[in-house]
């Protein structure tokens, strides 16, 4: 994964394409390094046909802010992919098929939600990739808390109970549930969409689940509405604004994991938001 001392390019970092997670590039240039490079999407490499060098590729799947799965764009022999699986777990996503890549990223937080223990791992079948990673581990941080790790393998024992599926059953109903109330407010909209997200067959779960995101990515449709986020925030709904995912400004992510009593708020906030709009009665929007 490293740049080679003797080569003359500097290695290119790209996350998928857009809208994507912004630490990739924050934590890229963070080092000011001559080794690496953020390029943006990997579309600003596909098209380049006098590119030369190593490229290193962000997939993350299921896709932050969108909760779409993806695969790389790039290919060839001098591309390496990390495939961050944060959110590859049954709640938020189908499981089409077991993960196996070659470098893949977990984290506790979007597993069981204990965000504050900074536990994650990676599975990674490059040997000395492996031992870079961990070179890098011992010197940055010392090693990984032994009390975090104590916590993380406690909750893994408990998500393991069983045949292991209880927890992910519980969770994807409440998302699924979530999901479904809110598509069913967008669906009266004319001035808002939500990203669309295929029913898609589980083999985790053993059956066709409902989408059941993580995040919901909303489209501002009209022309004036070029800051959605303000639209929202003048609506009392605070969301996160397309622009820290490189996306356009017409574009919103509304979290969908919170408490009840939150959630209850979003869904009461948005009845109004949607019930102002011509056409929209609200006796409709009020019989969800």
């Amino acid at each position: 994964m490293e740049n080679s001392s003797s080569s003359s390019y500097t290695t290119k970092v790209v996350a998928n394409k857009i809208p994507y997670y912004s630490p990739y590039k924050f934590q890229t240039e963070f080092f000011q390094t001559l080794h690496y490079e953020f390029e943006g999407d990997s579309s600003m490499l596909k098209n380049k046909s006098d590119f030369g060098g190593n490229v290193i590729e962000f997939v993350t799947s299921p896709n932050n802010p969108d909760g779409n799965l993806r695969n790389s764009v790039l290919k060839g022999p001098n591309v390496k992919t990390i495939y961050d699986h944060a959110y590859y777990w049954p709640h938020y996503t189908a499981i089409p098929a077991p993960a196996d890549e070659h470098l893949m990223i977990f984290s506790m937080s979007k597993l069981t939600g204990h965000a504050g223990s900074r536990v994650g791992w990676a599975i990674v079948k490059d040997v000395n990739v492996y031992k870079r990673m961990m070179e890098f581990i011992d010197v940055a941080e010392m090693g990984t808390s032994k009390d975090g790790q104590l916590r993380a393998l406690t909750l893994m024992k408990v998500v393991a109970q069983g045949d292991g599926k209880q927890l992910f059953n519980f969770a994807h109903q409440i998302l699924s549930d979530r999901w479904e109330k809110l598509s069913r407010i967008f669906s009266l909209s004319k001035r808002f969409s939500l990203q669309r997200i295929p029913t898609q067959y589980c083999t985790f779960l053993d059956r066709v689940r409902a989408p059941s995101p993580a995040y919901a990515w909303v489209k501002c449709k009209r022309k004036e509405d070029k800051n959605c986020t303000q639209v929202f925030r003048l609506a009392k709904i605070i969301g996160r604004p397309g622009s820290k995912f490189f996306a356009e400004n017409r574009y919103v992510r509304l979290s969908l994991l919170k408490g009840q009593h939150d959630f209850e708020m979003l869904i009461r906030q948005m009845k109004k938001l949607v019930s102002q709009e011509d056409g929209v009665g609200a006796q409709a929007i009020s019989s969800f």
